[in-house]
């Protein structure tokens, strides 16, 4: 019965893995679609001593534009005022025009430009709106107006071991997370023996997830997350998982990135982690940015708000 149980979870993992790999696949076509499209173009002319350096400026600007922008960016939720849990009644009070809501502004009129290499702190209380604004630019949320361009692969470390099976063992959620976040299972199979060595949970990976600590699965997920090789790096708090010694092992790994020029979103209650991980910053208060700049200055006037 166990066989047959875990014959059909693996089966479940090359289903989630398959659709992930088509829609990655399709994405890839499309990107080295417009690669051949440029290159084409590029060799069907010789250009003369002008036409280089107009290239040349062309070339500049294009790296001079930011790999991130949003702008005015809002965000508004629906706050129901009364519960219905019978569906019937919510079609029949839908369709009435009965369903009342209060409106939530998570969000009102961010602007955000990051060029490459930039790592931008975002400072601010609980309820501000930090972490929806990471779930806008990753993807997670729609935002209700403005626009938000984003230029390159997005790793988004958001909550750790969100895509776990408490079930599965450790080694077989490498593979599905892996896949929940986009990663090919020959990349994961090529990065396995990496992921473990950095969770240092080795003897621990044929065991099933249930029996992990908080910590333990934090670790893993953290591995996992940070195998691959991102243009643009989102940290949602993320460095305060795990002990002291797995803490400094994680900030180290984050900055070895940071040396390869990836742009960084970095979510942090501690100045002292944004001083020292970021150049630039902001304070979100209700949803409204009230502070943007150097990080120096940034952080010392979000210091004075939390005396």
């Amino acid at each position: 019965m166990s066989k047959r149980f875990t014959l059909i979870r693996r089966e479940e993992i090359r289903a989630v893995m398959t659709l992930n790999h088509s829609i990655i696949a399709r994405r890839n076509f499309r990107v080295e679609k417009k690669k051949d499209i440029k290159t084409e173009s590029e060799t069907s002319e010789k250009p003369g001593l002008e036409q280089t350096d107009k290239e040349t400026a062309a070339g500049q600007t294009e790296q001079e534009e930011p790999i991130l922008a949003l702008d005015h960016v809002s965000v508004r939720f629906n706050l129901s005022k009364e519960i219905v849990d019978d569906f019937k009644e919510y079609c029949i009070k839908l369709i009435k025009g009965q369903l009342k809501y209060n409106e939530f502004w998570a969000l009102t009129n961010v602007s955000i430009s990051l060029r490459k290499g930039e790592r931008l702190g975002i400072l601010g209380l609980n309820g501000a709106g930090k972490s929806t604004l990471l779930k806008v630019i990753a993807g997670v949320y729609k935002q209700t107006s403005g626009t938000v361009t984003v230029k390159g692969k997005i790793a988004p470390l958001l909550e750790l071991g969100a895509g776990f099976d408490p079930q599965y063992t450790g080694k077989e959620n490498v593979f599905l997370y892996g896949a929940v976040l986009g990663y090919r299972r020959n990349f994961l199979e090529s990065k396995y023996d990496e992921i473990v060595e950095f969770s240092e949970l080795g003897e621990f990976m044929d065991v099933p997830l249930k029996n992990y600590s908080s910590g333990m699965r934090a670790r893993l997920g953290f591995a996992i997350a940070t195998v691959v090789e991102p243009e643009i790096l989102i940290l949602d708090e993320v460095l305060s998982v795990g002990d002291t010694k797995f803490r400094k092992k994680s900030e180290k790994k984050i900055m070895s990135m940071f040396d390869k020029g990836v742009t960084v979103l970095f979510v942090s209650h501690s100045t002292d982690q944004v001083r020292r991980l970021c150049n630039k910053a902001i304070i979100l208060e209700k949803g409204s940015v009230i502070a943007s700049g150097d990080v120096n200055e940034v952080a010392d006037i979000y210091d004075k708000m939390t005396e």
